[in-house]
């Protein structure tokens, strides 16, 4: 029994993580209906830019999330003004086509300019996990989890509160209808790619210190990402948040009592079945 809660705790604490990398994700499709294939990269760059921050300035990682979220928001606009926003109008196909080379791009660079060897962020603090109850959790690990529900609160009320993020959810709705009431909806758009880019990088500086890096990391989160989003609705926000915690948790029970090789294969089962059985998703309808 202590196992499985213990599994269980572990995965809470990284689904949280995963569910705020895949909110980016699906707030960008949400709105612009593109499917971002660089998003894993993205994430990719804010590990590193947790881990260099911590290796050249000694700065805490998580206290580097104050530098590289503006930075990777900032890079996300860039990306979208002059890279995306002449695609966009030729389809989806293209878009898919054109960040997937993106990806293999900023992949290529990372391994030019990091090499390809795995790294890693030691913490004094994280070396002795409190264990109340008996059981362990990594100080790293909390740590991020109570930062990821602060940005995803915080997102969650930029959305409801604010005009722009108004206008952020009636682009999703109706982009043709918010132009007509005078929303500039190109502008939404990029501002809207710029913040899928900073929680990509906001929940890479979260994983730093509680993973490997290196350059290829973004693949395999960018493969997670998609899964989560088809478990939670590709578009939801709330699914996104449901699928993540739910991924991780399978993971980590499965690394448990099947075999930790086999603990992403595991989620890529469930991946499929819920793709045969549940198309459009765990918490989607029919009509979605």
């Amino acid at each position: 029994m202590e196992t499985f809660v213990q599994s269980l705790v572990s995965g809470i604490l990284t689904g949280s993580l995963y569910a705020m990398i895949a909110v980016g994700l699906t707030i960008v499709f949400g709105v612009m209906r593109i499917i971002n294939m660089a998003h894993g990269e993205f994430v990719m760059l804010g590990m590193f830019g947790a881990f260099w921050a911590h290796q050249a300035w000694h700065m805490d990682p998580f206290l580097s999330i104050i530098i590289w979220v503006p930075v990777m928001f900032a890079f996300g606009v860039a990306v979208h003004r002059f890279l995306l926003r002449k695609i966009i109008p030729s389809g989806e196909l293209n878009t898919l086509l054109y960040t997937a080379g993106l990806a293999l791009l900023i992949a290529n660079l990372a391994l030019l300019a990091w090499s390809g060897d795995y790294r890693t962020i030691n913490l004094d603090y994280a070396m002795n996990p409190p264990r109340p109850f008996g059981i362990a959790v990594p100080i790293p690990l909390a740590i991020a989890f109570g930062l990821a529900i602060a940005i995803t609160t915080a997102l969650y009320l930029f959305l409801a509160r604010t005009d722009t993020g108004r206008a952020v959810r009636a682009t999703a709705q109706n982009p043709d209808s918010a132009a007509l009431m005078g929303v500039p909806v190109p502008r939404i758009e990029m501002i809207t790619f710029g913040l899928g880019t900073a929680l990509a990088g906001a929940g890479g500086v979260l994983l730093a210190p509680s993973l490997y890096l290196y350059p290829t990391v973004g693949e395999i989160l960018s493969v997670k990402c998609f899964v989560i989003v088809v478990l939670g609705r590709l578009g939801s926000v709330p699914g996104a948040i449901l699928g993540g915690i739910l991924l991780a948790v399978v993971e980590s029970l499965g690394a448990v009592y099947v075999s930790v090789a086999y603990k992403d294969v595991i989620g890529f089962v469930l991946f499929l079945l819920v793709l045969l059985f549940r198309p459009p998703g765990l918490w989607g309808t029919a009509k979605s």
